[in-house]
């Protein structure tokens, strides 16, 4: 029997197409979703977003958002395919509990790979006189962006602790460093890795004082948020930190959409776990992006591809986990 020579390319084609390699039909690019500027995610999410996308030859462009909660928002729609958060923010996604989620379930998002802890601290210009939580009463805090870990967390630590503020004030990473120099805020109250910029910013402009909570106050606050836990910014984080400051903090971890290919994913924690001293030499907060933290996660499931990548390590995820 002969075959046409328009049927035989077509099979031939067919054939191709079949035994096209995956990297082949990867997306033309990626978005990962960081924070706004002057925050660590903004910094830290170039540095991996660079580090992954020379591994996996797909382009991965950042873009600005409000940080953890806004990045969960985006990530489950879709309308980011990559994106970072505190496991706290993640807590409260996956069940639907926490006034931003309005009670829906975000139930769409996977965890890839362990970024850092964040830790609470705060700052107040030495002029004012604050280096307590209990002097805040009375007094005009910034927290960041609303939808950022310390956007959601410190009004509610405030009001576990019973210190009443004047007011809350939101806003940008290095907006929030302006408005405490101009008098706007009395304090500027965070969470971030170490050293967090905007908080180096304001000690290069003006004289200021860090603290944090009391040890009564960190017991209050773990036995009322359990995700919390315990940490320590190290004296010499900032120039005019002589002392360790004790406070709490939860884990970051990066993310991604469910529907994320699980060979990109694979790559993307392979170079991100393998490339430390890059992501150091990016931002110092990634000492702590080291494969045995992926035990930091204990409820949300993990994606395939890195559940894949972190087997292969040796590290055993437990089923409830692999999603």
């Amino acid at each position: 029997m002969r075959i046409s020579l328009a049927k035989a390319v077509g099979v031939a084609l067919l054939g191709a197409l079949v035994a096209m390699p995956a990297a082949a039909q990867a997306p033309r690019s990626l978005t990962l979703g960081t924070a706004s500027v002057g925050g660590v995610f903004f910094v830290y999410g170039q540095v991996w977003a660079n580090i992954a996308a020379d591994a996996i030859k797909v382009p991965i462009s950042t873009r600005q958002t409000d940080g953890p909660n806004h990045n969960i928002i985006l990530t489950e729609t879709k309308q980011v395919d990559l994106g970072m958060t505190t496991m706290g923010v993640a807590l409260q996604a996956w069940n639907g509990e926490g006034a931003w989620t309005q009670g829906r379930k975000f139930q769409s998002i996977r965890a890839i790979f362990p970024m850092y802890d964040t830790m609470f601290h705060f700052v107040s210009l030495q002029k004012s006189g604050i280096k307590s939580v209990a002097q805040l009463a009375g007094k005009n805090v910034g927290v960041g962006p609303r939808a950022g870990t310390p956007g959601t967390y410190v009004p509610l630590m405030l009001e576990a602790l019973g210190v009443k503020v004047a007011a809350i004030r939101n806003g940008g990473a290095s907006d929030m460093t302006s408005q405490l120099g101009d008098g706007l805020i009395d304090n500027f109250a965070f969470a971030a890795g170490l050293p967090f910029p905007a908080y180096s910013e304001a000690e290069a402009s003006h004289a200021v004082s860090f603290f944090s909570f009391t040890k009564e106050q960190i017991a209050t606050l773990k036995q009322k948020m359990p995700e919390l836990s315990d940490a320590v910014i190290p004296k010499g984080t900032y120039k005019t930190l002589t002392e360790d400051q004790p406070t709490v903090g939860v884990f970051n971890f990066a993310i991604a959409h469910k529907d994320v290919s699980a060979d990109l994913v694979y790559g993307i924690v392979k170079a991100v776990m393998e490339n430390n001293p890059r992501m150091v030499q990016g931002h110092s907060a990634a000492k702590e992006t080291l494969p045995q933290n992926v035990i930091k996660n204990t409820f949300l499931p993990f994606h395939p591809g890195a559940v894949r990548y972190f087997e292969e390590k040796g590290f055993k995820i437990p089923a409830n986990l692999k999603g």
